[in-house]
């Protein structure tokens, strides 16, 4: 078996619905099953055509989105030459209802086709042909070429949130602290490229300045309640959080688990009350906000991926990045947050709300791990297997103190 960092892939080939064959397995550089490029460079030279990868069939050996033996089915642009090993396939080239429209030939050509126009409409055309990224089961991402700069196109699930519209809200309060949108359709968007890196261990204490601003942006929208973002505002998760337990869906906990699940359900009506008294107003909520979704460059911290977004909390998104830190980091993550809300709502108890949000995190991120595994189809559920279960355990965890 394979180690999780290394990732060998083999790629079901078809070409305007025919099957072709097989290719590989061949090694990449990323262990993540999500990134596309590698995949594509590495196919590409062994069939000499251009191809997209389309969707994860299979993984062998890998575990967490990293590494093992990945196959996947992949969608050839043109005809190749030579005639591929034949591939061993029982089914999984079916049609699915839960497949998604980029995980589809067809589909992803309908959403690049949309691209193009609308860039070609903005007096912006494409240069060349658009890069695949990233691909899995909540978004599908490209880079397209363009005269003024690379565009991003990014499609996203039904259970996902209309993106384009949450980036205009959080826009309203604070411009800079998101991308620009040229163009949204029907669950894709078309932005522009944030220049700059992901905040992965920058070693500057500059990308911290993301925490404060996006304070001052749910400062400025406190209490503005979108249509487009659900309600998961602590007294919703309570209900939400008992018809996941009633639903039987979550089913790799124990009996005690489940017995304390069902305990915290009661508790969870209090716990809100609590979170309320601390004094820090309900507002728009990023959703998955750690450093990953923070690009920085020259002193400008910018937030993307707002398909998560909702109506809660804003302890949520003060959490969210403290397992992604160093404990050294995030003491001062932690710090610039409470000290940004203590000005921004006096009289506020910001440390006291960090602590009794734990829970209620938790709490939702097991809800939104099962919409994602009831959205998808089944070979792509190994991205999301077993999340549900694991946030109930945090939660737990969270309100034993």
């Amino acid at each position: 078996m394979q180690t999780n960092e290394e990732r060998r892939v083999t790629a079901v080939v078809t070409w305007q619905g025919e099957l072709l064959g097989e290719v590989g397995p061949f090694p990449v550089d990323s262990p993540h099953w999500a990134e596309a490029a590698c995949v594509v460079d590495g196919l590409t030279d062994r069939i000499g055509v251009p191809a997209v990868v389309l969707r994860l069939l299979s993984v062998d050996g890998g575990e967490g989105g990293r590494g093992g033996l990945v196959r996947y089915h992949v969608e050839a642009l043109e005809r190749p030459a030579a005639e591929l090993e034949p591939a061993p396939v029982d089914g999984e080239l079916a049609d699915h209802p839960l497949r998604l429209p980029w995980a589809t030939a067809d589909g992803l050509r309908a959403a690049l086709d949309w691209a193009g126009a609308e860039l070609a409409a903005l007096g912006r055309p494409a240069l060349g042909p658009a890069e695949q990224v990233k691909t899995w089961n909540l978004s599908g991402l490209f880079r397209i070429p363009t005269a003024d700069g690379p565009v991003w196109l990014k499609t996203t699930p039904p259970f996902g949130v209309d993106e384009a519209r949450a980036i205009a809200l959080f826009a309203t309060a604070d411009p800079a602290l998101v991308p620009g949108v040229l163009a949204a359709d029907d669950h894709r968007v078309l932005l522009e490229q944030v220049p700059g890196v992901d905040c992965w261990g920058v070693p500057e204490d500059a990308m911290l300045d993301a925490v404060e601003n996006l304070a001052r942006a749910q400062a400025a929208l406190a209490g503005r309640r979108d249509p487009a973002l659900s309600d998961r505002t602590p007294a919703a998760l309570a209900g939400a959080f008992g018809e996941l337990l009633a639903s039987g869906k979550v089913t790799d906990l124990s009996a005690e688990e489940l017995a304390a699940a069902h305990a915290l359900t009661g508790q969870l009506p209090g716990i809100a009350d609590a979170l309320a008294a601390c004094g820090l107003p309900e507002s728009p909520v990023h959703g998955d906000y750690h450093p990953g979704n923070w690009r920085h460059r020259d002193g400008v911290t910018v937030a993307i991926d707002f398909s998560d977004a909702f109506f809660g909390h804003p302890a949520f998104d003060g959490l969210r990045a403290r397992p992604f830190l160093s404990p050294e980091r995030w003491a001062e993550a932690r710090g610039r947050w409470v000290a940004a809300w203590r000005e921004l709502a006096p009289g506020s108890d910001p440390e006291r709300a960090l602590e009794l949000a734990a829970p209620l995190m938790h709490v939702y991120y097991a809800i939104r791990y099962q919409e994602f595994l009831d959205g998808i189809e089944p070979s792509e559920r190994i991205y999301h297997e077993g999340d549900p279960a694991g946030e109930i355990r945090r939660a737990l965890e969270a309100v034993a103190g």
